[in-house]
């Protein structure tokens, strides 16, 4: 769960920082503030998060994608940058899988987020999600600047080789069709080195 802010007082809460089952991959949460408006979280706040054991990261770019239908998903794409993603409003069910060239090629973590908790996703992986409820807002901070014309790795995010639990299955979901069309892991080569940085993962 997020973590409790409610009542205030007292010194604020500090954010829990936990690194899952791919390196580089953090689970984040954060203070949650409620009263009779509803709430309010510093979903990033540089100092604190890097107190807390998140590595210093320069963002570039916020970028947000709202999505009407339970059952929305994106994903799973790759690129070179490193991603802070949370939701605003709703909830959604995030993917992230490895692309690195290393023994974690082809292992993927699944992650529940709500206002409060927030994923950093490490460049070489990639990551995607699935709505839980209607009007969900997904927000994500990233390092570097999309660059129109490249073409960046993708996966198909219903590959039964990955096997991901979402709730709503492929033939009910509202997926795009580029995203559709994304290829199965098999086909997919292990990404050895992005431009100014290595996403290999150490043996």
């Amino acid at each position: 769960m997020p973590v409790d802010a409610r009542g205030g007082g007292g010194a604020p809460a500090l954010p829990r920082v936990e690194e899952l089952a791919l390196p580089g991959l953090h689970a984040v949460e954060t203070a949650v503030h409620h009263d009779e408006r509803g709430w309010f979280s510093e979903s990033y706040q540089e100092a604190k998060l890097r107190a807390a054991g998140l590595p210093e990261l320069r963002f570039v770019q916020a970028n947000v994608s709202a999505n009407r239908r339970t059952g929305t998903t994106r994903g799973l794409h790759a690129e070179p940058w490193d991603k802070y993603v949370s939701v605003v409003a709703g909830a959604a069910l995030a993917a992230v899988l490895d692309l690195r060239a290393g023994p974690t090629f082809g292992r993927a973590v699944t992650h529940e987020l709500v206002p409060g908790r927030a994923l950093l996703v490490p460049r070489g992986c990639a990551n995607g999600f699935q709505t839980l409820e209607p009007q969900t807002v997904y927000s994500y901070l990233v390092t570097a600047h999309w660059s129109p014309g490249t073409a960046y790795p993708a996966v198909d995010p219903f590959d039964p080789e990955l096997a991901l639990p979402w709730p709503v299955g492929a033939e009910l979901a509202v997926v795009s069709a580029k995203d559709r069309a994304n290829p199965p892991l098999r086909d997919v080569a292990p990404l050895d080195t992005w431009p100014g940085r290595s996403p290999r993962v150490a043996e």
